[in-house]
């Protein structure tokens, strides 16, 4: 029975997701006393992938930022996902912040991960496809011992393991 067993390593992030928690996000700026008059506005552009942050100042761009972190957390959505880039002045005097959202893994990324995984000697072959990483091995025990080892590297960006067969 020569039957390997594999999974996919992959960065995916739910956009259904990502445009709940800027709603929640917004409906608690617009209800909160210190951000009420700051006219906030905070919107998902799925093409780019980017969220964009359109405040008053630099105190309610934090803020809301902090508030969208939270809601995040909150539906599940790992923060590493958010790539904040520097604040630019807007039209009016206001300050506009385009965020990045992290999905697929970067052909860098990629080859770290691939390297990592071959250094720590394990019987498993790791394929990069695309914006995903396949690991094959015999032992379903070598595959676990590869999660446990990714989940530790603590890498900049979120992953989750689909299609373990």
């Amino acid at each position: 029975m020569a039957n390997n067993h594999s999974f996919d390593l992959v960065s995916e992030i739910d956009f259904q997701e990502v445009d709940n928690a800027i709603n929640q996000s917004l409906k608690e700026i617009h209800q909160r006393y210190d951000l009420k008059d700051s006219k906030t506005e905070i919107l998902l552009l799925k093409k780019e992938k980017q969220i964009s942050i359109n405040t008053k100042d630099d105190y309610s761009l934090k803020q809301s930022f902090d508030i969208l972190q939270s809601k995040f957390i909150k539906r599940g959505i790992s923060i590493k996902a958010l790539k904040a880039r520097e604040a630019e002045p807007a039209a009016n005097g206001r300050l506009k912040q385009l965020i990045d959202l992290q999905s697929g893994i970067s052909k860098d990324y990629a080859k770290k991960i691939t390297k990592m995984i071959k250094d720590s000697k394990l019987k498993v072959n790791a394929q990069i496809q695309d914006e995903q990483i396949r690991v094959t091995a015999p032992k379903i025990d070598d595959l676990q011992a590869v999660i446990k080892l990714i989940k530790e590297a603590d890498l900049d960006f979120p992953v989750q393991f689909t299609n373990y067969k």
